[in-house]
């Protein structure tokens, strides 16, 4: 299994989007440099803020963005859904828990849940949280709002750069929120 990196994004001030980059580094702990979410603990307003950053890199699938600029959401763009790196290519939803993406030649993230999205989505494009965050089966909420991960090794990534996966032993464990 193998993927392509399509875009890469950060913003070192809180706002729905992050903007696209030649490239970005990312940090070994920590995250992309210069990201208003890196950081050893977690970044977010809403949590508790003296835990581990689980969500120091988010990722999306180009597909996702396809799938919503169908629908009728224009606006959607790499990046304008708080994503670090735009993926193409991998089922990034389907992934197990601790699946290893070396992106690039050097940077290995490892995959820790799902992303929850936020309301402020809809700031982006009204309608566009429910659109990835419908119910599902049983009232139960459907996340396709990508994945999040931490950075094992620091390295460069830039669109284009291939991605290699490495699944976890068995028993796969399936995706929670984060």
């Amino acid at each position: 299994m193998r993927g392509t990196v399509e875009a890469v994004c950060r913003k070192a001030a809180r706002g729905i989007g992050k903007d696209c980059q030649p490239a970005v580094r990312l940090v070994a702990g920590h995250g992309v440099e210069g990201d208003v979410h890196a950081g050893v603990l977690d970044q977010h307003l809403v949590r508790k803020q003296d835990r581990k950053n689980l969500r120091q890199v988010h990722l999306i699938h180009a597909e996702l963005h396809e799938e919503l600029r169908a629908a009728g959401f224009g606006a959607v763009a790499a990046g304008r859904m708080g994503e670090n790196v735009t993926t193409r290519g991998l089922p990034l939803l389907e992934l197990p828990a601790g699946t290893r993406l070396r992106l690039g030649a050097e940077a290995i993230v490892e995959v820790t849940g799902l992303r929850t999205p936020c309301a402020q989505l809809d700031a982006v494009e009204p309608g566009l949280f429910a659109a990835v965050f419908p119910d599902g089966p049983e009232g139960r909420k459907i996340r396709k709002a990508g994945v999040m991960a931490i950075v094992l090794e620091s390295g460069e990534v830039k669109p284009g750069d291939p991605i290699g996966v490495e699944l976890p032993p068995e028993p796969h464990r399936p995706l929670e929120p984060v």
